[in-house]
């Protein structure tokens, strides 16, 4: 879902070349479930090989990854662990999004209407466990390390910001934030420009420090949690009625204690439980696993399992195989 902080929040314009060198930790669900969501035939069906299994997150990671390593730049994919039983909020609402959108896409398939038909197959999106271990397996064999967080990859990421064992936590959700990561990175995407509110608008990374961020607002970091409380997190994702973050950093800065605020409020969630999730989560803490680069093992994974075009998945790896370009030899 992520939080709702864009108003409140002052993002700094980064080029390529200031991110050559870096590592990035990355929620792997996330973006993987964007490949899912969004590569798609025209009707709205995920793509696939020969024998009807879904390819769409392999093409994405295959496409989006080794690009990020000719930029100089070593992801690190984070995956979730269990998540905090609250979470189920979360879930619960987006059953009920997904048993809506498969009426809808019904009714546009009776309709032949392909517009509608691929708008509500993105929200019909399945991330299964085969998926992710595949995932972590091509990923591995291009070299890069995989975590696996005790909870949510979110915090772990953050965790692993915090200990410089990455340069900047990347995502489009500021939830990273919130969990205590110093630099959070947006629009890590290789488009140069996207659709927002039917217009065509640039895009190029953009880096948010959180220092600058807290002081910008006058806020500490518990105090930033609780804002975010306020606005609605993946543990109470409706916050409180009524309360934007604007109005939500007014309250703060009143000076009043948080009991009082939430006593003065109408809420459904136990405030303290949620302050506590983002406080105290479980983390790893212990480094990556460096992985050696294997081309065998990935044209295994992508011609022969899933018959990707030799010829292709050739053009990629030479990208990587640049000994100029590539980031496979700067881990450590």
């Amino acid at each position: 879902m992520g939080i709702k902080l864009t108003d409140l929040v002052e993002k700094k314009p980064l080029k390529w070349d200031q991110l050559k060198g870096k590592k990035l930790a990355i929620d792997a669900q996330n973006v993987i479930f964007q490949f899912l969501s969004s590569i798609r035939q025209q009707d709205g069906a995920p793509l696939t090989d020969d024998n009807g299994n879904i390819t769409s997150h392999l093409i994405g990671l295959f496409s989006r990854v080794p690009n990020l390593m000719q930029k100089g730049i070593t992801p690190i994919f984070v995956f979730d662990g269990e998540a905090p039983e609250l979470k189920e909020n979360i879930r619960i609402i987006r059953r009920k999004t997904k048993a809506k959108a498969k009426e809808n896409y019904i009714h546009a398939k009776e309709e032949e209407d392909f517009e509608q038909m691929h708008k509500y197959s993105r929200q019909l999106s399945v991330l299964n466990e085969d998926m992710i271990e595949e995932s972590k397996e091509l990923l591995n064999a291009l070299g890069l390390p995989t975590v696996q967080a005790p909870s949510e990859a979110e915090a772990q990421c953050a965790h692993m910001c915090k200990k410089k064992i990455v340069w900047a936590t990347a995502s489009q959700d500021f939830d990273t934030l919130l969990f205590g990561s110093p630099k959070l990175i947006q629009n890590l995407t290789l488009a140069k420009t996207r659709k927002f509110q039917g217009r065509t608008i640039p895009v190029s990374p953009q880096l948010i420090e959180l220092n600058e961020l807290l002081d910008k607002l006058e806020l500490n970091q518990e105090e930033l949690i609780v804002l975010g409380i306020m606005v609605g997190t993946d543990f109470n994702p409706k916050g409180i009625k009524g309360i934007g973050p604007k109005k939500a950093l007014k309250l703060l800065q009143s000076g009043k204690k948080f009991e009082r605020i939430f006593e003065e409020l109408e809420t459904d969630f136990d405030w303290e439980e949620i302050l506590n999730i983002f406080k105290n989560i479980p983390i790893e803490d212990e480094k990556p696993k460096k992985q050696l680069y294997d081309s065998e093992k990935i044209k295994e994974i992508l011609i022969e399992r899933h018959d990707f075009s030799e010829e292709r998945v050739d053009k990629t790896l030479s990208k990587i195989n640049n000994k100029e370009n590539s980031s496979l030899k700067r881990w450590f």
